[in-house]
Formats: C-alpha cells, sequence, structure tokens
C-alpha cells in the first residue's frame, strides 16, 4: 500500500479509500445491493489487511447503519488510532423542521449521533456532503470550526458543488480565521472528467486532497456497456449519470481493449488511469466482492503508457454537470 499526506495535512491516508456506502441493512433504508453487517465485516477486515487505512461513509447512508456496521468492525479489526474514519452530514436523517443541511442547529446534531453510531469519540474528516443554498455559509463554516475546536473532529472536507462555492467556503474560512477544508469529493472518473475544468485546478491551486467518488464510474468502466448487474438496475441516482450515446460505451470499449493488452480486469485500467492523475489522493472505491479490493491495490501498481493514457482520454466528449446539481 501507499500512503500519501491528506492535502495540506500532516495526516496519513492509504491511496485507495474504502467508500461504505454499500454497507448497511436494506430494511433501514438501505439500498437494494447493500451488505447487512455480517456479510460487511470481510470486505472492512480485508481491506485493512492489504493496508488500506481509510474508511469512508456518511450519515445518511443505510439511515446510520452504515456507520454503525462500520464502527463496529474498526474498533473489532484495528487500532482506533491507526485509521482514518471519514462521514459526512447534509441529508435528511428524519422527518420534520431542521432534519438536513447545514445549519449550526443540524450539524451539532448529526455529529453527535454520528459519533454515537461510530463508537467513537472522534471524527477524523467530517465532509458536508452536498452545498446548502439555505444557510449562510459563514454560519456553516463556524459551526465546522466549533466541532473541530470541540475536539469532535479533525479535520473537514467538502464533496461535490460548484467551484465557486467551494472557493468562497475556504475565503470564508481564512477571513475569520476558522477551520478549511482540506479535502474535496467529488465525482470524477473516465467518463466524466467536468471537474478537469475548474474545480481541479483549484483544488491543485489550495493543495486541496481529492477523493474522487465513483471512479469506475458505478461499475460501468468494468463491464461491457450493455451489460446488466442487480445495482444498474436499481441504482436510480446512478442512472442519471452517464450517457448511452456519445463517448461514454466508446471509453468503456477502451478501457476493454488495454485490459485484454495487459492481461488485467478493467478496473484496473481504469483505476490506473485515475491513479496518474497527481491531484488525486484517495479514489473512493466500492466493494461487493471482495477481489475488487484486490483489484483497486494491484492497480496502484500498473502504470499505462502515454498512449494508453491518451487512447483513453481523447475520445471524451464534453458532458452536463451531473451528480450534485
Amino acid at each position: 500500500m501507499k500512503y500519501l499526506k491528506l492535502g495540506p495535512t500532516g495526516l496519513d491516508v492509504s491511496a485507495l479509500c474504502l467508500g461504505c456506502m454499500s454497507f448497511g441493512t436494506p430494511a433501514l433504508g438501505g439500498h437494494p445491493w447493500s451488505l447487512d453487517e455480517e456479510t460487511s465485516r470481510p470486505f472492512i477486515k480485508h481491506a485493512l489487511e492489504q493496508g488500506i487505512n481509510f474508511f469512508d461513509t456518511a450519515n445518511a447512508y443505510s439511515l446510520g447503519s452504515s456507520e454503525e456496521i462500520v464502527g463496529r468492525a474498526l474498533a473489532d479489526f484495528a487500532n482506533r488510532d491507526e485509521v482514518v474514519i471519514a462521514t459526512k452530514v447534509y441529508i435528511p436523517m428524519r422527518g420534520g423542521r431542521n432534519a438536513a443541511g447545514l445549519s449550526r442547529k443540524a450539524i451539532m446534531t448529526e455529529v453527535d449521533h454520528s459519533l454515537r453510531r461510530l463508537g467513537t469519540d472522534y471524527i477524523d474528516l467530517y465532509q458536508i456532503h452536498r452545498w446548502d443554498p439555505r444557510t449562510p455559509i459563514e454560519e456553516t463554516m463556524e459551526a465546522l470550526h466549533d466541532i473541530v475546536k470541540a475536539g469532535k473532529v479533525r479535520y473537514i472536507g467538502a464533496s461535490s458543488m460548484w467551484a465557486w462555492q467551494f472557493a468562497k467556503a475556504l475565503h470564508t474560512a481564512d477571513r475569520h480565521g476558522w477551520t478549511r477544508f482540506v479535502s474535496m469529493q467529488n465525482h470524477y472518473n473516465l467518463l466524466n472528467r467536468e471537474e478537469e475544468r475548474e474545480m481541479l485546478p483549484l483544488c491543485t491551486d489550495q493543495g486541496i486532497a481529492v477523493l474522487p467518488w465513483s471512479p469506475l464510474a458505478r461499475g460501468r468502466l468494468t463491464r461491457d456497456w450493455d451489460a446488466v448487474t442487480a445495482r444498474s438496475d436499481t441504482d436510480e441516482f446512478g442512472k442519471t449519470l452517464y450517457d448511452t450515446t456519445g463517448s461514454d460505451p466508446v471509453i468503456v470499449e477502451r478501457v476493454a481493449e488495454i485490459a485484454k493488452s495487459r492481461g488485467v480486469p478493467r478496473a484496473q485500467v481504469a483505476l490506473a488511469w485515475m491513479l496518474a492523475k497527481p491531484v488525486v489522493t484517495a479514489p473512493i472505491i466500492g466493494a461487493t466482492k471482495l477481489h475488487h479490493i484486490d483489484d483497486a491495490v494491484a492497480a496502484l501498481d500498473l502504470k499505462l503508457s502515454a498512449e494508453e493514457m491518451a487512447h483513453l482520454e481523447t475520445i471524451y466528449t464534453p458532458h452536463g454537470v451531473v451528480g450534485f446539481v
């Protein structure tokens, strides 16, 4: 395993982050493809055995049961001081008023609930899941600063938003002397590279860690374009992310070509392309089969040639921004 600093911090994180959205109880609001606790635990253990020390979940994943599963597994399999736990806030966790968003009340409430579910007294990386247009950014940033100073959170990060919004949040923190975001978790992969226009250059300029979600495009980069899985059939959000026309199917074919010529799974090629980007710190990989973790780890040592990189990139056509709008 390779380790890098998380953006401008002194924190060491593995070059792969295990995404834990697939771990949860379907009956508690999880996805149909979610793995229950007994099935999930071997994945967390195997990730640790492979050197992964970075785990990403969210309060809203399976209505909190993902946090519970991750927290209990890490308590059993790892030394808390050696692992990095990331979670998120923004999506509503209940009905009624003040149940969502990034108000001071919501942040103060949800961080305590996440700490309880994770079974820990601190969160390493607390991320805002989306931008909240209904709350002044000053209120959000001050509340995040306060939970850092209270010792509940070590670092703060953000997720998918417009680059101008992220720049505004960074400027607000700087202007008031509050804690700054150190990471950006955004939608980035071979099928959607729109973040290369503004967000990734901003992150490079500001030294922000980039933690792409869906680096394998919901698995589309790992199989034939027309192949169907249980997840692709039921993932309504995922159905909004990729095009059935244009460059997407062609890029999938090119990934397959290079994988065949290299004698490796397609997932390794798609991840090797991403890992070659200096701006990327740690892609957030999902796993519902143990070999998904092994393929991701193997991708760390797969170096694509300049010709292979160009073969994957040159066919790309512009896409609409998706994933947060």
